[in-house]
């Protein structure tokens, strides 16, 4: 649920005297402003977040502000505490978090929203003068140690032109999540970017799962007319997932990762086996439906909440077969206790592949992938006994901070022969690729997955850079990776 808000009356000024770890306080108040632009409400919502690792005697504190998006009040990113969690640490040495908004709506029906006109930058100078006095009354004692203080103000922004919310559902792992239709800035007139996206409340910036969205348009019904606003106002407009093209650039870097192996594919395939595929983590199931319509693996998914199992199948088109099986069940207790059986139902040996897509499920202090429980020798060896000696584990991961990176790269490298990292380029995602032999991945002109590899991903192959990791993991040099 939102958090609710509280009359301004009854929030006791001593309460943002000084910096509380995780303290997090929301109020309404009346608009004192004199901008009906950015901020036209009666009444405005702020709310306060004390950074999880902030210190209390630090005499220099941080303290940044942010105007929510208008129009964007009630988008989870803006008005839970998991969202602004998420939107403090994505910035180094916050020690206090301001959020400033119009007041959303109790009950907002269906939840829109269209990107208002670019603000002039006069405009938003003038109304970060006008919240200077408000502000000054949120900062710490501690911030007038030295004089006055300076409030940092951060913009948000992000490539949403237009949003409609399709669905929104419980899980009773997962919690609240929703599935939505958008329309993202950029693309030309006649081919707009429309995605179909999968996120959950617990960390409602990011996106989950991610797919090319397509309009079903009689051709009577032509029309010059392709953002989304326009299509879903034609009567009887369908949009359908496209699974043959990923969008999410992480998750085709995962998939870069079969180039490593590719020569073992083909060698399986000529042995009379399709290669298998298990997959930790399903979301809307888009790599899961890739890897086997396009690449022609069976895959086995794992996913811990039924609810997101079906919203996967009802609003991305995520289809179970033989060629597909899924596991609703906790992916660690999967791995330690897994019989791995073909489709057929007679036993297999090991996987090709194995990837992982996990997130943690607690994201008080930071966003991290895979779990930091996940993260132990003891489950990389379970995955290891499950691969196929020519096979690889691909790891999607966000470091929690540096130690943990370095450990799941030191753990994976006592284990197998050798590990990859590809950096994503988003300064969050990179995807780690452990082999437990020297790679097969080569030219061959004769091989239908190097053919499919090249055909599906253009543009990521030759292009990706791996990286064997030879000595001293700490010596490393990661480039664009931003710790938290």
């Amino acid at each position: 649920m939102t958090t609710p808000f509280q009359p301004v009356t009854v929030i006791e000024p001593w309460k943002f005297e000084a910096i509380t770890q995780s303290q997090f306080i929301t109020f309404t108040m009346i608009n004192p402003l004199n901008h009906r632009q950015l901020l036209p409400a009666l009444v405005l919502r702020l709310a306060v977040l004390d950074s999880p690792t902030a210190k209390a005697d630090d005499d220099s504190p941080i303290i940044v502000a942010m105007i929510v998006p208008k129009n964007r009040e009630t988008d989870w990113n803006f008005c839970t505490k998991s969202g602004h969690i998420q939107l403090l640490l994505r910035s180094h040495n916050i020690s206090r978090l301001i959020l400033i908004g119009n007041n959303p709506p109790r009950n907002p029906g269906l939840a829109i929203y269209k990107r208002p006109p670019t603000t002039d930058t006069l405009e938003e100078q003038r109304l970060v003068n006008e919240l200077k006095p408000l502000l000054m009354s949120l900062h710490p004692k501690m911030s007038f140690n030295r004089g006055l203080p300076e409030t940092l103000f951060f913009t948000y922004k992000d490539d949403l032109a237009y949003r409609v919310t399709v669905a929104k559902v419980k899980g009773h792992i997962v919690g609240e999540f929703l599935v939505e239709d958008v329309e993202l800035v950029g693309g030309s007139d006649r081919n707009k970017e429309l995605r179909r996206r999968l996120r959950f409340k617990r960390m409602p910036t990011l996106i989950q799962s991610q797919a090319l969205l397509v309009p079903l348009i009689d051709y009577n019904e032509a029309t010059t007319q392709t953002d989304l606003e326009s299509l879903m106002k034609m009567e009887g407009a369908k949009f359908e997932v496209d699974t043959r093209v990923l969008v999410q650039q992480y998750v085709i870097h995962m998939v870069a990762g079969l180039f490593l192996i590719v020569s073992h594919l083909k060698e399986r395939y000529e042995q009379g086996f399709f290669p298998r595929a298990l997959c930790l983590g399903i979301g809307g199931g888009v790599l899961l439906s890739f890897l086997n319509t396009q690449m022609g693996l069976h895959v086995t998914g794992v996913e811990s909440d039924v609810s997101v199992l079906i919203a996967a199948t009802e609003h991305f088109g995520f289809n179970k077969s033989l060629a597909i099986r899924v596991i609703v069940a906790d992916a660690m207790e999967v791995i330690q206790n897994f019989l791995p059986l073909n489709p057929g139902g007679k036993m297999d040996d090991k996987f090709d592949v194995i990837m992982v897509d996990l997130d943690s499920s607690d994201a008080k202090n930071g966003f991290c992938a895979p779990p930091p429980e996940f993260v132990k020798k003891s489950v990389f060896e379970d995955l290891r006994s499950l691969l196929d000696d020519h096979g690889a584990l691909i790891i999607n991961v966000v470091p929690l901070n540096e130690l943990f990176f370095t450990t799941l790269v030191k753990e994976l490298g006592e284990i197998f022969h050798n590990v990859y990292i590809i950096d994503t380029g988003n300064q969050e995602n990179f995807v780690v690729i452990a082999i437990l032999s020297p790679s097969s991945s080569g030219d061959d002109d004769d091989n239908i997955f190097l053919e499919r590899l090249k055909s599906t991903i253009p543009g990521t192959y030759p292009f990706v850079t791996f990286h064997p990791l030879k000595g001293d993991v700490h010596d490393i040099n990661i480039p664009n990776i931003i710790f938290l």
